[in-house]
């Protein structure tokens, strides 16, 4: 029987296999499999000899004798990417920017340009325009420095080539899925594609000890498109977040070798490109509404960075056999345990009631600080009692109506504080760590939510 020239492949693991499966046998995702023609196999495991390979003893380096430099970043000129990447970009790391096609990848790269041309050469390799539109988008966006090179090219291995022997002290690349390498027959943007330019690009950085970054689209699901082995090849992962239609974005680490995950940093799109937003919390809560119930003040902590946050919380009667449940920027199972909590625990049956939840602003609230903020806003909504415009609360929740403490307690107070609140409802537990008299703001510890629900008048 003749063999296939077809091969499945999983976009998430890179598993491949002859035919569909519905599941991964690898790694246990559903519907990952997708069809790409089969590589021709240019040579045999036994076809090596065991002599053939070289003999790298004389490259073994102890840890102590191997330099480091303390210069070994490149300030980018925007703060809140510099934050993201833990200080900088590192000299010889790949870095893979992700997001939704228009969230503003290319119009980010390209403000940087800007920046970085002033001291060190950039070349700018696009697969997606031509030089006169990069050259239009540099023009509105205010980019005119003499040290930007363009190239246009889809070609991976000239590319790699071209960047080794031009030796440009960065490099960026738009977009991955544009790439290619001739001698693979599947077409650019495919698993394979994707995978060994990735992988090209990971040496030519290495070697070259040239800062590389690369743009992927996402798909529909909102991962970055190609295998997940793609971004275990790469030094750091970051996701543009938001809304085409707002005019805030959130960047985010999901990797990084260089620098903590946890940072983000918070740009605002405006005609003129990208602009840092260095207070987030007045962003995230300009045009709060007044005098109404069902809306309560958080503090989360974002690296090392505290941020206050809106909850919003509605609660209607339903008209459905089952109650809606509908969040945005909360997790949904949390927000299950939460209200199960206050009807066991409080006696609010929310059985014949719609609940919905928002984060105002696209922002997302991932830490458990945020269960008493929710808790409260939900408690206002149902009773339609206001919470003080100028109360903010954190701490989490525990399957006993407890509330237990969180981290940055003194962190998270001064930023109330310097945000102009008068009132701070804390875990009880975290009092003991505080000196009441060290903060211009009243603080309520609370033990339990009937405590905390206590200071809503």
């Amino acid at each position: 029987m003749a063999k296939s020239k077809y091969v499945y492949t999983c976009n998430q693991c890179g598993y491949e296999s002859t035919k569909w499966n519905g599941k991964c046998p690898s790694c246990g995702a559903w519907n990952s499999f997708e069809e790409e023609l089969a590589e021709v196999p240019v040579g045999t495991r036994s076809s090596l000899s065991a002599g053939s390979a070289a003999d790298l003893s004389d490259s073994i380096l102890e840890l102590e004798d191997i330099g480091a430099d303390s210069d070994v970043r490149y300030d980018t000129g925007i703060g809140e990417l510099n934050r993201v990447l833990g200080g900088g970009l590192v000299k010889g790391s790949l870095v893979l920017l992700g997001g939704e096609p228009g969230i503003g990848k290319s119009t980010l790269l390209l403000q940087i340009c800007q920046f970085l041309g002033e001291e060190h050469s950039v070349l700018y390799i696009s697969g997606e325009e031509s030089a006169r539109q990069i050259k239009l988008r540099a023009q509105r966006l205010g980019v005119d420095t003499e040290n930007l090179y363009i190239l246009t090219s889809t070609d991976a291995e000239a590319v790699a080539q071209t960047i080794a022997s031009s030796a440009p002290d960065i490099a960026i690349i738009d977009s991955i899925q544009t790439m290619s390498i001739s001698r693979i027959t599947s077409s650019a943007g495919s698993i394979t594609q994707v995978r060994e330019c990735t992988n090209l690009f990971m040496h030519t950085a290495k070697n070259q000890e040239i800062p590389i970054i690369i743009v992927g689209h996402v798909n529909k699901d909102g991962a970055i498109a190609g295998p997940k082995v793609m971004e275990h090849i790469v030094d750091a992962v970051l996701y543009f977040e938001g809304e085409r239609h707002q005019s805030y974005r959130i960047l985010r680490a999901v990797k990084n070798r260089f620098g903590s995950t946890n940072e983000i940093g918070v740009f605002e799109m405006i005609d003129k490109g990208l602009r840092e937003v260095d207070n987030p919390s007045q962003m995230l809560l300009e045009g709060r509404p007044h005098n109404v119930s069902g809306t309560c003040v958080a503090c989360v902590i974002e690296g090392s960075r505290p941020i206050l946050a809106e909850v919003q919380a509605l609660a209607a009667k339903t008209s459905y056999s089952a109650p809606r449940r509908m969040v945005t920027g909360f997790d949904f199972n949390r927000l299950n345990i939460i209200i199960a909590v206050l009807e066991k625990r409080l006696g609010i049956f929310m059985g014949s009631l719609d609940v919905y939840l928002n984060i105002v602003g696209g922002f997302r609230l991932d830490e458990p600080a945020g269960d008493l903020p929710v808790a409260m806003a939900l408690y206002s909504g149902i009773m339609d009692k206001q919470i003080d415009e100028q109360l903010v609360a954190f701490g989490e929740i525990g399957l006993g109506g407890e509330i237990r403490s969180v981290s940055h307690i003194s962190t998270r107070i001064r930023e109330a504080e310097r945000m102009g609140f008068r009132t701070c409802i804390i875990p009880k537990q975290c009092l003991s760590t505080l000196d009441v008299k060290d903060y211009n703001i009243e603080i309520i510890p609370a033990g339990t939510l009937k405590q905390a629900f206590a200071a809503i008048k």
